[in-house]
């Protein structure tokens, strides 16, 4: 866990020898300080005196919390309300100590639970947050009440430091994070050795038996702590790895994987059957792969969905759970990261009565979520919106969803057929991958209606030679298609954080497409530098690029069987399609995101 100060403290205090007296903290001796500090007028703080006595029914509440529910005004800036986190980091400057943001996902949540007793840690009201060989990090908020520290360091034998941190954070993650420790032993200790999934190289002991239960009490604690430790980290996916004895769990957060927990193996399988019972999946069956789903409500009343994956691995069944947050679909195109152009060609390809519009890019590059937010917008009372998918990715109320299953030959195809009979006016495909699909397509937007599916292909203009690869008829591609657009998800700087950065020539010039006009340098751009909020990533959420191919008069009589590529690409840049690698350079003038993470989220050059 590192310690970091904020960039940028809003309280400006002038550092002073610590002079709050030894024991802990009351209202009283606070607000003195505020008001000798200069931070609220003495009148406030009698104000705020009074009605704390009078708040003396509320048991074991903090002073700080007291204070920052009494709404305090501050001096500087004047009239602005005393947070509870800005007391927090006053109390820390005051006390001359580091201040804390605890970042539970950099916590290693076995290691410092060891280190104490709950008990022992609510009764000295602090949380162990880093150990290490010779020293432990010990989060508190009464750091003038460290009777304790030194008997815990002559006990522990190793030296001590303290950070101040918000007091509600450090209950809630002392809670946290000793409940589920508790459970994870307590699943533990109710067998010996797991035997509910064999593994490839199972160890057999003699006389040792047992299984944890899935619909043990502390496992239905441990998976109920993941689904919201994972909604509140902005997870997109959850990852239960198993291995041969601690199976670890990771998020992707941002398109990066971060490892954030570590269970014993058989805890690890146990979860894994919670997991597939809430998904309605088949408990006993382990050795094929499956799918499902959980659509839960997150503390705040929230709803979103999660799509589970299960896959045999060499320890036992490896589980994905990819979350969707239902509020995307409702983004505007602004949010997503279209400009003005985009948006307005966007919306005029999906409200033609009828044609072809493909959405193309790799895995996770937010296919879904434009389809999605287009359809929803689409759907009004007098529009039949149906959809063909493999998997259902969200259950959306105002259209008619369709799940392939191929056991029963219900195919893309076979369901786009399903679809035609059922007088639809507008039909989604989640994939086109092979030609009795592509044909289908094709026939629907015949028909007079509009189709909408993805591809997996590079960029725009790759989807109609993927099209001619299938074997459309180029003629049938030429009449039905009416744009592709390709999109990329990239990282966005931190708000908090970014600050002024020099683009380096050689790596502009990378950005540059060799068919589009070169752009100028831009004069100003910034890059990453890491604070709390990013968890020192530098970078804190996505945006999306994208390269829209209209499909004009022009582009339609190129596209032919022994179309060229390269030539076809040209001519659509001069129609004005403005390739992925402009749209990242433009992104990174306007300051959003950098040169280097535009460069390892697009393709390679040919």
């Amino acid at each position: 866990m590192e310690k970091v100060l904020p960039a940028d403290p809003p309280l400006r205090i002038v550092p002073r020898p610590p002079r709050l007296q030894a024991g802990r903290l009351t209202v009283d001796r606070i607000l003195l300080a505020l008001v000798e500090d200069g931070l609220v007028t003495a009148a406030d703080a009698a104000r705020a005196g009074v009605a704390a006595r009078d708040s003396k029914h509320i048991v074991d509440v903090h002073p700080l919390v007291l204070l920052a529910n009494l709404k305090l005004p501050g001096i500087r800036p004047p009239g602005v309300e005393i947070s509870l986190d800005r007391l927090a980091e006053w109390l820390a400057q005051e006390t001359g100590h580091p201040y804390l943001r605890i970042d539970p996902t950099k916590v290693d949540v076995p290691a410092v639970t060891g280190i104490v007793s709950h008990a022992y840690a609510q009764r000295h009201r602090f949380l162990p947050v880093e150990v290490q060989l010779d020293r432990v990090t010990i989060a508190t908020s009464e750091p003038t009440d460290v009777e304790w520290m030194a008997d815990l360091q002559n006990l522990l034998r190793r030296q001590i430091d303290l950070v101040v941190v918000n007091p509600l954070d450090l209950h809630r993650y002392t809670m946290e994070f000793f409940g589920v420790t508790r459970s994870v032993r307590g699943a533990r200790d109710m067998r010996d050795q797991a035997t509910g999934m064999p593994s490839f190289e199972q160890l057999v002991e003699l006389g040792r038996a047992g299984e944890v239960g899935a619909d043990d009490r502390h496992i239905v604690h441990i998976v109920d702590w993941l689904l919201q430790y994972a909604y509140e980290q902005r997870a997109s996916d959850i990852h239960l790895e198993p291995r041969r004895d601690i199976s670890r769990i990771r998020f992707r957060i941002d398109g990066l994987l971060h490892k954030v927990f570590e269970l014993p193996t058989p805890v690890m399988i146990a979860v894994v059957s919670r997991i597939k019972v809430l998904g309605r999946m088949d408990l006993a069956e382990r050795r094929r792969p499956q799918d499902g789903r959980i659509k839960t409500r997150s503390p705040g009343g929230r709803e979103f969905e999660m799509r589970l994956s299960t896959m045999p691995t060499a320890f036992g069944e490896k589980c994905v759970m990819r979350i969707f947050d239902p509020d995307t679909a409702f983004k505007t195109l602004e949010q997503l990261g279209f400009d003005a152009d985009e948006a307005a060609a966007w919306n005029e390809l999906v409200q033609r009565p009828h044609g072809i519009v493909l959405v193309t890019g790799p895995t996770g590059s937010g296919k879904t979520t434009t389809l999605y937010s287009a359809l929803r917008r689409l759907a009004t009372a007098d529009v039949n919106v149906c959809t063909v998918e493999d998997p259902i990715e969200m259950i959306a109320p105002e259209f008619n969803q369709m799940q392939v299953h191929a056991a029963i030959d219900l195919t893309f195809a076979a369901g786009v057929r399903t679809l035609l009979r059922q007088d639809p006016d507008i039909i989604m495909i989640g994939e086109i991958r092979d030609l009795e699909t592509a044909q289908m397509a094709v026939q629907a937007a015949l028909t007079g209606h509009l189709v909408l599916s993805t591809l997996h292909t590079n960029d725009a203009p790759s989807a109609i030679t993927r099209l001619l690869d299938l074997g459309v008829p180029h003629y049938l591609v030429a009449s039905t298609l009416n744009g592709v657009l390709a999109q990329r998800l990239v990282r966005t700087l931190c708000p908090h954080c970014k600050q002024p950065a020099p683009v380096m020539e050689a790596g502009w010039l990378a950005l540059q497409d060799s068919r589009h006009h070169p752009m100028p340098l831009p004069a100003t751009s910034y890059g990453p530098k890491g604070c709390l909020d990013c968890r020192n990533t530098g970078f804190f959420g996505r945006v999306g690029l994208y390269e829209m191919l209209m499909i004009t008069p022009l582009l339609r009589s190129l596209i032919r069987s022994d179309m060229e590529l390269d030539g076809f690409t040209r001519a659509a840049i001069g129609e004005g399609m403005r390739p992925l690698r402009v749209a990242g350079a433009e992104k990174v003038a306007q300051g959003l995101t950098t040169v280097e993470e535009i460069l390892s989220t697009l393709p390679n050059r040919e």
